[in-house]
Formats: C-alpha cells, structure tokens, sequence
C-alpha cells in the first residue's frame, strides 16, 4: 500500500505537469492522442530458463554465501547438483518441471500529449501509472546426497510500474517506446522432503527495477484504442533467505555439524527476477 501512495502521487503530479501544456495547443494541431486515458491489459508472460541456477549456502552464518555443506565424512552434501525448476522427485534422475510461464492482467492510467506536424504525423510523449498481477512462478532446487530435494520458489502476490511514453501518430495510428521504473510484490515459499531438520523462511518482500518495451495502438473511435504492446521485466529479488536448524537431525548432520551448530541459511543464486510480457491493450480516452 505504501507503494501504491506513493507511485500514485508521483503519478497524479507527472500527468498533471503533461496535462498543462494541453489546453494551450494552436489550433490545427494533430490531438488524435492528446489527453487522460483509462485502460487494461491483458497477455502472456514467460521467463527465459535460467541455466545454472543453483542454491548457495551460509554454513558458518557470517553473511557470505560460498560455504559447502559437507558431511562428517568431509563429503560436499549436495554432490548431486541443483536443477533451475521443481524438482519431481528426491533425486536428479527424475528431473525437475519447467518454471510456469503464465497469463498477467492490469488496470492503467495515463495522460498522453500529441504535438507538431511530421511527415504527416505528430509526435506523442506521456505518462502511464499500472498495477496488476502476473501468475507466472519461478523454482530452483538442491538435490542432497541422502537422498532429499530443497525446492525454493517465488510468485509475484502484484506488481505495478510508472512509465514514460514516446512515439509517433500516422492518424489514428500510435507507435511508441516506453520505460520506467517496476515494483513487484513477491511472495517466497519453500519446501523439502528432508523431515529431520528445521526450516524456516516463508513470505513476501519488496522487489524494485525497471520496465522497458514497445507498442501499437490503434484508435477504434473518437475515445476508444486497442494495441499491442511487449514489455521487458527486471526486479532484483536477493533478500529472501531460508535457514535449516537441528530439529530432530542428530550432530552429525551436514546442516548443524561442529564447530557451528545454530544451523545453515541458504538462497538463490540468481538475484533477479526477469520475464516478458505480451499483452492487449484497451483504453477509453477523455
């Protein structure tokens, strides 16, 4: 919610700041795409395969994730490799499945500004404020040598943007770049089959970083678009952490051996979260 106060502040004084200059257009100036606007989408998103992602371990809680978790024996626990996805079973054998690529929808609201007459077109620059929610889910998992599977994964619980807009008006025709800055709200779960340790870390934290892309809009009326629009997603998602204790694992288990015997944090590897989005779009125009 703060960030909704906020990005709707910042929002409301950036259309307001392009909106002035609006009533002062000479007469004969192209407006097609001048004005407040309301819409929606509604698409695709899927996530590139993040080959080599892998689960890093904190075995002496120091802060610094490149520890081995090692058996009594001196053994790496986690020999069997990790897998970017869910795993199926206890063991690599089985493979793990594909993260889920997935629809996403979103409410928006902008202001755009049409002006000047080149090569028989005027060029539109504006501002948009989005909030939605994308149902793709993102996993990597651990294999041990006990044989057991550790699978971490994300969902975004909602994610918004405020954006600039930049393009060119052949009539009733809009082409145009766009980008800003992107929030996601994610939410973190993790599970195991390993029932002898301790594990903790499960919730949802703040993710920021930037929206980037393109589209086409097309006017159907006087106030209503629709358009086809492609957007680059990128939010930095590195705090979320999950921490194995002893449970009812005896001292010799990899996760509480000596000398530390508080437990072992673990997270991802990759600290961002990355997807593409294809999308409808729908406007009604004031």
């Amino acid at each position: 919610m703060r960030f909704m106060s906020l990005a709707g502040s910042a929002g409301v004084a950036a259309l307001a700041m392009l909106a002035t200059p609006a009533f002062a257009q000479d007469t004969g100036t192209p407006d097609e795409f001048s004005g407040f606007y309301v819409g929606g989408t509604i698409g695709y998103d899927t996530q590139p395969n993040d080959v080599g992602e892998s689960i890093l371990f904190d075995r002496n809680l120091d802060g610094t994730f490149n520890d081995t978790v090692t058996t009594a024996a001196g053994a790496n626990a986690f020999s069997p490799g990790f897998c970017n996805g869910s795993a199926r079973a206890t063991t690599p054998a089985f493979g793990c499945t594909n993260d889920k690529d997935a629809i996403s929808y979103s409410a928006r609201l902008g202001y755009d500004r049409q002006v000047g007459n080149f090569l028989g077109g005027g060029i539109v620059f504006g501002a948009v404020i989005e909030g939605g929610k994308s149902e793709i889910r993102d996993s990597v998992s651990a294999f041990s040598t006990t044989p057991a599977r550790y699978t971490m994964t994300r969902e975004i619980d909602f994610n918004a943007s405020a954006r600039l807009r930049l393009g060119y008006a052949a009539n009733r025709t809009l082409f145009y770049g766009t980008g800003g800055l992107a929030y996601a709200r994610v939410d973190h779960s993790f599970s195991t089959s390993n029932t002898a340790n301790a594990f903790t870390g499960r919730g949802k934290r703040d993710a920021w970083g930037y929206v980037a892309g393109g589209g086409v809009e097309q006017k159907l009326g006087r106030h209503f678009s629709i358009g086809l629009e492609y957007l680059f997603n990128k939010v930095k998602d590195d705090n979320y952490l999950v921490r194995a204790s002893a449970g009812t694992a005896p001292a010799t288990n990899p996760f509480i051996l000596a000398p530390n015997t508080t437990g072992t944090d673990f997270k991802r590897s990759y600290n961002f979260m990355v997807w593409h989005s294809m999308r409808v779009t729908a406007a009604f125009r004031f």
